[in-house]
């Protein structure tokens, strides 16, 4: 009765179907998106079958469970809880995954960058030879690309950006407001004196070769061109084998990939056995401890070895290797054969990732 009875607006969904089929029909290669919080089964299912027809829906709760988790300390952060939240969808209904978007940017809240980071992003975001950090800035660098990759890993079949969360934007957005009263209760309503002081978006700390800014967006960067290059987004196979609470670890198969996420604020582990569907060797294929992500190269794909996997039952996962995994780092490991250590060295390589040419599934 939620969903398909009288309490629906009847002529809102099938005006909904009607425009989503008329837009494929008339423009076959069109993707049509839906925002959506009541859940609507069948949404991104095609009219035919008696769905709405959109193409995606915005998975919207990922971007209120990050605010939520960054509000506890990091040894609370709850690995089953994360998880849930990214995975938590309905077969073969494509979503769009966003670790933030305008409801966390808008003035009344803070971005992502700026829950890690707050107001040290004023005096510590100097590149290193620059001027000084901070812990906090160290810490807030890291888990912004966690959070980042982590999404684009479990979110959905499409990732989204949203105007300067790619490189860290460290303020809110507010438009021109004057003083105002709520047309529901009468409250006063006050306004920023019509200011456009926070009417814009900093795309030059993005360039800035001082500020570390540019680390977070090499870090976009390189996650966008792993999936162009083994499109692990679309890939039908998603696993999680592994969500430690006491270790802070969530391991998380995507397609050919094997993706180990440490979130433990203190402790790195050497030869942690992790799990994987297909046998073989794997290597190293991205690391957001690179340097030129701003890590600490503690693990790198130019001293990274293959990682051999053996039988034997791990985590339900009929296969399992070997590896390094560095406090509050997450590591993409790929097949052997499409890893090149010095593929960023050459004329079209992506600085930081370590794919062999343009991929097994590179599609332009």
């Amino acid at each position: 009765d939620e969903y398909f009875g009288m309490n629906t607006d009847v002529d809102a969904v099938v005006y909904l179907q009607l425009v989503n089929n008329l837009l494929h029909d008339l423009f076959p290669n069109a993707i049509t998106i839906g925002e959506d919080v009541s859940g609507m089964p069948a949404f991104c299912r095609p009219w035919y079958e008696g769905g709405v027809g959109f193409d995606y829906r915005l998975n919207m709760a990922i971007a209120d469970k990050w605010i939520e988790v960054m509000k506890h300390s990091d040894y609370d952060w709850g690995m089953a809880d994360i998880t849930h939240t990214m995975t938590n969808r309905r077969y073969a209904e494509a979503c769009v995954g966003y670790a933030e978007s305008h409801d966390q940017a808008l003035v009344g809240d803070k971005t992502i960058a700026f829950w890690l980071m707050d107001k040290d992003m004023y005096d510590y975001m100097a590149a290193p030879g620059h001027g000084g950090s901070s812990p906090v800035i160290d810490r807030g660098i890291a888990l912004h690309k966690m959070i980042r990759l982590i999404t684009m890993a479990l979110g959905g079949e499409s990732y989204l950006n949203f105007m300067g969360n790619e490189f860290g934007h460290p303020e809110w957005i507010d438009f021109p407001r004057d003083d105002t009263y709520d047309p529901s209760t009468g409250a006063f309503v006050p306004g920023n004196g019509g200011s456009m002081e926070k009417c814009r978006r900093r795309w030059d700390l993005c360039d800035a070769e001082f500020l570390r800014y540019k680390f977070l967006a090499a870090f976009d960067r390189a996650m966008c061109h792993l999936d162009k290059a083994f499109g692990f987004m679309s890939a039908p196979h998603q696993w999680v084998s592994r969500k430690d609470e006491g270790d802070k670890v969530v391991v998380v198969e995507r397609g050919d990939l094997v993706m180990v996420f440490n979130f433990h604020p203190t402790t790195s582990y050497t030869d942690y056995r992790v799990g994987c569907n297909n046998a073989g060797a794997y290597k190293l294929v991205l690391s957001s401890d690179e340097e030129v992500f701003g890590g600490w190269r503690n693990l790198s794909k130019e001293t990274d070895g293959d990682h051999v996997s053996f039988g034997g039952d791990h985590d339900r996962r009929p296969n399992s290797f070997l590896v390094y995994a560095p406090s509050r780092t997450c590591a993409v490991y790929g097949p052997a054969d499409w890893a090149d250590p010095e593929a960023d060295r050459k004329p079209a390589g992506v600085p930081g990732l370590g794919v062999k040419e343009l991929g097994p599934y590179y599609e332009y």
